[in-house]
């Protein structure tokens, strides 16, 4: 059967990886760091996220791509390179995933207190998030995680969209003319990066979505062929292109020449958010931006302590020697861990959201490029077929996102530590 010939019902059986990966990108990188690039700097920063959404695509369709066309996870492809680059890929994942998952559990329980009203410390909310998302990881399992995110991604999408639609009707709320801040000096190019780090995500959660892909293979009687697998994922990843223009945009229309900040901390943060809104569209929309960035950091929190948990369990597990990983006794394991550490560092590390969500998307983007040449290596490599393989432009392609990468990182670097 051709791909053309294929029902649009058999075009999205496989849909589900590429919205747990939507779900896992919308986040801290949308609703903070890009509302922030549109309240600080305007639209000065679009032409930053656009590219950046354009140079690490290849590297995040090449975790589904080897996945689907090898029936292994990603993180055996690392393997498979040599035990060196699975250690390096895992140490990265090590670093990242206690104060990643601390990130974005500050950010939702900031938006929950503002949201419900809640007087409880940001610790004591932060515990009650982590403990409900992981009642419903241990009790639903894979489907419930699918079923679940294919309707925050929906609802999302749509409230979203409406909103933006709205400030673009209203028109600025600030000053046009107001002085804009220099992209290039120190503080510029260190908000960039910290920008760029996870727009759309960091390059490591490619792991997990080959991981979702291998469970969501379970669920069905075939695998995805590579034509369904692709749809799904470019259906995750247009959303979250669409979603960080549109957030950039909320920033620079509704914030940008006000002469306000956002405030460092969560709570306040999630109340200026949705203050913002509400005073620029009408009493109207308050209910609908907070459940629109509840929704996108809930979303997102559920998907990175599951995904983390997963590649924690199957590449420590391929580390020690185990060829198959069985059973969910490691997963849950990494659960409980990951979720217990992170409550250690919200309740005795964290004094600003801001300075957390900054070291951490600083990180994510000084350590992409390793990420990205694993990814391609993997791909390319014999254990892939030659019709499954990206072609010599892809290729090229992929090697400007490396150049691209490296050289934001390097120009950081001298202008941090040299000049």
């Amino acid at each position: 059967m051709s791909n053309q010939s294929l029902s649009l019902k058999t075009k999205l059986q496989a849909v589900g990886p590429g919205i747990l990966f939507a779900g896992a990108a919308i986040g801290v990188s949308h609703l903070v760091q890009a509302t922030r690039a549109g309240a600080s700097y305007g639209f000065d920063l679009l032409w930053a996220v656009i590219l950046v959404l354009i140079f690490k695509y290849p590297f995040f369709q090449y975790a589904h791509r080897y996945t689907v066309a090898t029936g292994e996870s990603l993180l055996e492809g690392y393997q498979r390179q040599g035990r060196w680059a699975l250690l390096a890929f895992m140490i990265v994942v090590v670093i990242s995933s206690f104060i990643t998952l601390a990130a974005v559990t500050v950010v939702t329980a900031g938006l929950a207190s503002g949201l419900l009203g809640l007087s409880l410390s940001l610790g004591w909310v932060s515990f009650l998030v982590l403990a409900f998302i992981g009642l419903i990881l241990l009790v639903g399992r894979y489907g419930a995680l699918d079923r679940l995110m294919k309707v925050m991604v929906l609802v999302l999408g749509a409230l979203t969209l409406i909103s933006v639609a709205m400030a673009f009707a209203h028109g600025p709320a600030g000053d046009p003319n107001s002085t804009h801040p220099d992209v290039f000096s120190v503080v510029g190019l260190t908000f960039m990066l910290a920008l760029m780090g996870w727009m759309p995500a960091p390059l490591e959660i490619g792991a997990w979505s080959s991981l979702w892909v291998l469970e969501k293979n379970k669920s069905q009687s075939q695998p995805p062929t590579m034509f369904q697998a692709m749809i799904d994922f470019n259906l995750g990843y247009v959303a979250t292109v669409v979603l960080a223009l549109a957030f950039v945009s909320f920033g620079a229309l509704v914030m940008f020449g006000t002469g306000t900040e956002f405030s460092p901390k969560a709570v306040r943060f999630s109340t200026q958010l949705v203050h913002m809104f509400t005073q620029t569209l009408g009493g109207w929309s308050h209910w609908v931006i907070a459940t629109v960035a509840f929704i996108t950091m809930f979303s997102t929190t559920l998907t990175v302590l599951d995904g983390y948990s997963r590649t924690l369990a199957v590449g420590l597990g391929l580390l020690s020697g185990k060829k198959e990983i069985s059973g969910r006794r490691p997963y849950v394991f990494f659960l409980f861990l990951l979720a217990a550490v992170s409550l250690m560092v919200i309740t005795n590390f964290v004094t600003s959201m801001k300075s957390l969500i900054d070291v951490v998307t600083i990180l994510a983007f000084l350590t992409a490029p390793l990420v990205a040449v694993l990814n391609l290596r993997a791909v390319k490599s014999d254990h892939v077929p030659k019709e499954h393989q990206p072609g010599t432009l892809m290729t090229v392609f992929s090697w400007a996102g490396i150049v691209f990468l490296v050289g934001f990182g390097v120009l950081w670097l001298v202008m941090r530590w040299i000049v």
